[in-house]
């Protein structure tokens, strides 16, 4: 599905802001409003002993006022950015997108030294506040910018002319005479086409587009990886995996503990889809033991199944789950579609959207321009500016989106009031769970009460196909989820190189998702550029995070709202209990570290999977009963 949005191109913004650093490294003593000085440090060894002696040790004090400056400059330089941002977002020209870079150049350079800058204060205790935001400050830059003006400014031209080029992609195959095909009449296709030909012709010519991206993608790997460097990390991975409250290596481990928990969930559900596809497109296209072709599970990154859910039902005739049939029948648009999702946040007790919220969002797609239409949330001035940024059509995965989306737009209104360091969320999966927790209680019965669906499914049968629906939702994602910074990951360290991005990315595809194309794939192809995420520079380990956390969430909120029986029956909409407790979580932000955030909503303090494995048990027993006789795996 495609709510898979960053946290804004703001968070690319964000990102990036936090990333420059360059050129006065002398600054250490230096607040960060100043101009660099033009001594340069050499130049102590000539000046006179009481200039040459040693600074006084820095103190509590000096601390706070230095984060005082620092959470103002960072107001000023980051509105500036995120404006760019957004107008870059929603005019995709060459002006807007060297305006966007020039705006992430200034970012680069004060975050640069500022983060240097920061290096002074290491081993002062502080107060626990105080110190939790020199902790963000240096892990918060996703790409890390060096500190040589020429590269910090080709790093910011290079990541921006990577998210203009991904959107204005398109197919132009000669069968259309001079047409062409954006990727979102592409996805059209994968999502609603049976036909094998055309899905796979759909699939390749969206895929085409990321070739034109791998020299500038090894470039941006090279230059993020300088940066990286000169602020302590070995690499940019390790700088990603270094937000987590724990040791760089230690998270790696544990996202491998939690996939652990939900592999047999997924071997179940691929086994299953992979037998229905094969009744489909017959053994010749989709054979017994083997991966899936990867252009047959009705999304261009075969990440989310749900739209073929036709071809993988499990009892045909119960009440129709076809949500999208509902919004096409009632005729529902784009603005009220948003507004029956705000509702279900004022539902639990929490504040209506700021009017400038309708006066400011892009809803629809404009006819007479190019725009990102990849779904984003957004605070452009962080102080309660707050936007989406999509391209909404009628159908049941953009209605599941935008309450993803106010998700992260409720949080960023709870907690837009902290410093600019800890408006956050506590880890960046938190930011993401918010959003699909909500999701989960948008139940059958809460689509009656909205007329999407004509009545309640009410039987097993019923409840087996819903938790498919889900699933093809929930489950199937998870290894796209972790594969996709598991790739980069590599690729920073350089266990990858240039010459095996694309061998690398197929081999993590297959081992993760037991997916592979169709058709030959050559180092002269690039297709993780042909996913969002990657050009945008967006850290993706977040949306695994979340999809465990959002179930781990829903558990614990069902409990707030006193509600007892199957997991997946449970709504919270219209608990004010349930929502005074995601408020609570909300004003956090980043304040405290996660584990403290997770044990305030849900009593544990650590991410556990088994939520998901209670929620799903039913579907997990019917799909293996269904597998009887299969031969699973691949």
């Amino acid at each position: 599905m495609n709510r898979l949005r960053s946290l804004p191109t703001a968070a690319a913004a964000f990102a990036l802001s936090l990333t420059a650093l360059a050129a006065c490294t002398e600054i250490s003593q230096v607040p960060p409003t100043a101009p660099c000085p033009t001594v340069t440090p050499d130049a102590a060894s000539s000046a006179p002993a009481s200039a040459t002696a040693q600074p006084a040790a820095p103190t509590e004090a000096e601390a706070r006022a230095f984060m005082t400056g620092v959470d103002s400059d960072l107001r000023k330089l980051w509105t500036q950015s995120q404006r760019a941002a957004w107008v870059q977002a929603n005019f995709i020209t060459d002006d807007t997108d060297s305006l966007s870079a020039v705006a992430e150049e200034a970012n680069m350079e004060y975050l640069g030294r500022t983060i240097k800058a920061a290096q002074r204060f290491e081993g002062l205790t502080l107060p626990a506040d105080l110190a939790r935001q020199f902790k963000l400050l240096k892990i918060a830059v996703s790409l890390p910018p060096p500190s040589d003006a020429k590269d910090r400014a080709e790093l910011a031209e290079v990541s921006v002319w990577m998210q203009g080029a991904y959107g204005k992609g398109k197919y132009c195959p000669d069968r259309l005479k001079g047409k062409c095909q954006d990727l979102e009449q592409l996805s059209e296709i994968m999502a609603k086409s049976r036909k094998y030909d055309d899905l796979l012709d759909a699939w390749s010519g969206w895929h085409q587009t990321g070739r034109a991206l791998k020299d500038k993608y090894v470039r941006y790997v090279e230059l993020s990886n300088k940066g990286a460097k000169e602020i302590g990390f070995s690499d940019v991975g390790t700088l990603w995996r270094s937000g987590y409250d724990m040791p760089a290596e230690k998270f790696e481990q544990d996202t491998d503990r939690l996939w652990t928990q939900v592999k047999p969930l997924y071997d179940s559900l691929h086994c299953y889809t992979r037998k229905k596809l094969r009744e489909k497109y017959g053994k010749e296209k989709v054979a017994e033991k083997a991966p899936i072709p990867a252009h047959l599970l009705g999304n261009m990154w075969a990440q989310e199944w749900d739209t073929i859910y036709d071809l993988l039902e499990p009892y045909s005739g119960e009440p129709s789950l076809n949500v999208t049939k509902g919004i096409e029948k009632k005729k529902i648009e784009a603005k009220e579609m948003v507004r029956i999702a705000e509702k279900f946040f004022t539902s639990l007790g929490m504040d209506p959207l700021p009017q400038t919220f309708w006066e400011r969002s892009l809803l629809t797609k404009p006819k007479d321009r190019e725009v990102v239409c990849h779904a984003s949330a957004w605070d452009v001035s962080f102080n309660d500016d707050l936007r989406i940024k999509m391209c909404i059509r009628p159908t049941e995965e953009d209605l599941v989106t935008i309450h993803h989306e106010l998700g992260h737009n409720y949080y960023y209104h709870y907690y837009h009031k902290l410093p600019i360091l800890l408006q956050q969320g506590a880890n960046d999966g938190f930011h993401e769970g918010i959003g699909d927790t909500l999701a989960l209680s948008v139940t059958p019965e809460y689509l009656k009460n909205l007329g999407l669906i004509e009545k309640v499914p009410n039987s097993d049968k019923s409840d087996i196909n819903f938790l498919m629906k889900r699933a093809l939702q929930s489950i199937a994602f998870l290894p796209f989820g972790k594969l996709i910074d598991q790739w980069r990951w590599d690729v920073f360290s350089g266990k990858t190189k240039p010459a095996d991005y694309n061998k690398a990315w197929w081999e993590l595809r297959k081992k993760y998702q037991g997916i592979a194309p169709a058709i030959a794939r050559s180092e002269q192809d690039f297709d993780p550029g042909a996913k969002y995420h990657v050009p945008a520079n967006v850290p993706y380990i977040r949306y695994f995070l979340a999809r465990i956390y959002q179930f781990q969430f829903h558990r614990a909120l069902c409990k707030a709202a006193g509600q007892s029986g199957p997991l997946h029956k449970c709504s919270i909409y219209g608990s004010k209990e349930a929502g005074a407790k995601m408020k609570a979580l909300l004003q956090l932000g980043a304040s405290k570290p996660w584990p403290e955030a997770m044990q305030a909503i849900t009593g544990q303090a650590e991410a556990d999977a088994t939520a998901i494995v209670d929620y799903f048990a039913p579907l997990k027993k019917w799909l293996d009963e269904q597998n009887k006789g299969e031969q699973c795996g691949w």
